[in-house]
C-alpha cells in the first residue's frame, strides 16, 4: 500500500523550516490504518518478540495495536516524572539541550525479546535512548519499527545492528 498519500505534510510546524509528517489521516483512515499495523505485525512475527516498548507518545499509537495483534504486553518509555512507581532513566541530547526518558525498573525481564515502536526515525536520538533504556533492564532488542524514517537525518547510523522496518522513506 502507499501510505504516503495518507500523510500530510505540514510546512513550517512546529517551528519555521520543518516540514513535518502528519500521520493522523493514515490513522484516520481504517483500512490503510490496519494495514501499517499489519506489516509491522508480520515483522513482529518474524522475531518471535515477547514485549513491545514505545516512546510516549506516538510510540503508545503504533505500539500498542502491535502488542494486541500479538497478544504480548506493552511497555511505555516516558518522560521524567510520568511514571508512577520506581524507574531507571537514561538522558539523551536533542537539538538544543537534553531530555530524560524512564520506564518502569519491572517492565522488562532479563532475555525478554523487545519489539521497540514509534511513528518516526529522525535523528535516531529518542530510540537510542529506549534501546538503552530496554537493554539496561536485560532485554533483548530484536528489532525496530517505524512507519517513516528521515532518511536525510541519518537516525539509521544510531542504530547500527539492529533489525529495522520503515514502511515510508522521506
Amino acid at each position: 500500500m502507499d501510505y504516503k498519500k495518507y500523510i500530510k505534510i505540514v510546512q513550517d510546524w512546529p517551528k519555521e523550516g520543518v516540514q513535518f509528517k502528519d500521520i493522523t489521516p493514515l490513522m484516520d483512515d481504517g483500512k490503510a490504518f490496519k494495514s501499517a499495523v499489519d506489516e509491522i505485525v508480520e515483522f513482529a512475527r518474524q522475531k518471535n518478540i515477547d514485549l513491545v516498548v514505545g516512546p510516549e507518545a506516538r510510540g503508545f499509537i503504533i505500539g500498542c495495536p502491535v502488542s494486541y495483534a500479538l497478544e504480548t504486553g506493552f511497555a511505555p518509555v516516558r518522560k521524567e516524572g510520568k511514571l508512577p512507581r520506581e524507574v531507571i532513566k537514561v538522558d539523551y541530547g536533542l537539538e538544543y539541550g537534553k531530555n530524560v526518558l524512564t520506564i518502569h525498573k519491572d517492565a522488562i525481564k532479563p532475555g525478554q525479546r523487545v519489539l521497540i515502536t514509534d511513528d518516526l526515525l529522525a535523528t535516531g536520538g529518542t530510540i537510542e535512548a529506549t534501546i538503552k533504556l530496554v537493554e539496561d533492564l536485560g532485554g533483548i532488542v530484536v528489532g525496530c519499527a517505524f512507519l517513516i524514517e528521515l532518511s536525510y537525518l541519518n537516525g539509521l547510523e544510531k542504530l547500527k545492528g539492529y533489525d529495522v522496518l520503515t514502511l515510508m522513506n522521506y
